[in-house]
């Protein structure tokens, strides 16, 4: 068995599935089911053996401690983090407690159990640590993309505790010798991820009708990777990294903001066209937010060298299938948008598997 933290979230349940696609490993789940956590996403897996899930906050050090006593995984992939820097800036404490507190308290539990067990185990047993670009801070537009070796610079709350979570996972396996794993992607994008993100906000206010909001000039660079190509990079990690190395993870798809929401809703025009004129129209430049970084680039060269990733899809590609997805689930997208889905999790099972 594997565990995987934060399972219900965006690029967790996409692994979930992905992994359940190519491997009769069962699957335990951990995740507090927050705002951003929606057990829908894995509603298609509803009823499969393989799929365990458990409600706990990694926080529980006692709690994460008793299910690894209890099911002795042999790897355990820690997606779970508060992740929208809009959030960190006007509620840092929370990303404090679940990015830094939490991994500290998951880290710990894990050390304590990975003790207890046999060589054969200990030798075998992999955590595997998911970050971000973020961690390295803002890049000029001459400048070369990140690499594993960059300094960390984290600009918002959200990349710093993301800064400090790395830390810690570098230092339990330098310290303690707990077999771990990094990586630090590129912004991910495709289905069920949070309508809080650039993408699936601007599909869903363009499908509403309202407008499209853009920050400062739009000229903001990220690299854009499809969750997809992300959890096969993932799968290699947990597969064949070497322990205690950090892999950079990125699409190869650096875009500027404002030609990612022309690309978006010149495809909803075509695919969802409006009674009248374009998408295009509901575009609203608004105040930038503090701190916000230029630029993020990755060189994703270590992990193609090393372990033979690629990403498959280009930006057209996955964007495409991107937009058709939300457009096919507007269900999904009405449920975890109304606040009712998270009142039935309360009601339904009172903090306790499904």
């Amino acid at each position: 068995m594997i565990f995987i933290t934060g399972a219900a979230g965006f690029i967790g349940a996409n692994f979930v599935h992905h992994w359940l696609a190519r491997s009769d490993e069962p699957v335990m789940v951990l995740d507090a089911l927050t705002y951003a956590g929606n057990l829908e996403s894995l509603a298609a897996l509803r009823g499969d053996a393989r799929l365990h899930f458990t409600r706990v906050d990694v926080c529980s050090r006692a709690e994460v401690a008793s299910l690894l006593h209890q099911h002795r995984p042999r790897a355990l992939l820690h997606f779970a983090a508060e992740s929208h820097v809009d959030r960190s800036i006007h509620g840092p404490g929370e990303f404090v407690r679940t990015n830094v507190q939490g991994t500290f308290e998951l880290l710990e539990a894990v050390r304590a159990w990975w003790g207890t067990r046999d060589a054969a185990e200990r030798t075998a047993f992999r955590l595997l640590h998911v970050s971000t670009d973020e961690v390295y801070g803002s890049l000029q537009p001459g400048d070369a993309p990140f690499r594993e070796t960059t300094p960390y610079a984290p600009n918002s709350p959200y990349a710093a505790s993301k800064a400090a979570s790395d830390h810690l996972v570098r230092a339990w396996h330098h310290t303690y010798g707990l077999p771990t794993l990094t990586t630090n992607c590129s912004n991910n994008y495709g289905p069920y991820q949070f309508p809080e993100k650039l993408i699936p906000l601007m599909i869903h206010n363009a499908l509403a009708g309202r407008a499209l909001p853009v920050y400062g000039d739009g000229l903001n660079v990220r690299d854009w990777l499809y969750v997809e190509d992300h959890c096969r990079a993932l799968l290699r990690v947990l597969e064949a990294g070497r322990v205690g190395e950090t892999y950079n993870v990125g699409g190869c798809n650096e875009v500027r903001n404002i030609d990612v929401v022309h690309t978006l809703c010149d495809l909803l025009d075509e695919l969802r066209p409006r009674s009248s004129g374009s998408y295009r129209e509901l575009i609203a430049f608004v105040a930038d937010r503090p701190g916000h970084d230029r630029r993020y680039a990755i060189d994703a060269g270590k992990i193609e060298r090393e372990l033979g990733w690629t990403p498959v899809e280009t930006f057209a590609s996955g964007l495409r299938r991107t937009v058709q997805w939300y457009l096919d689930h507007a269900d999904w997208v009405g449920h975890v948008t109304s606040g009712a889905y998270r009142d039935w999790v309360d009601l339904q099972y009172g903090g306790s598997a499904p």
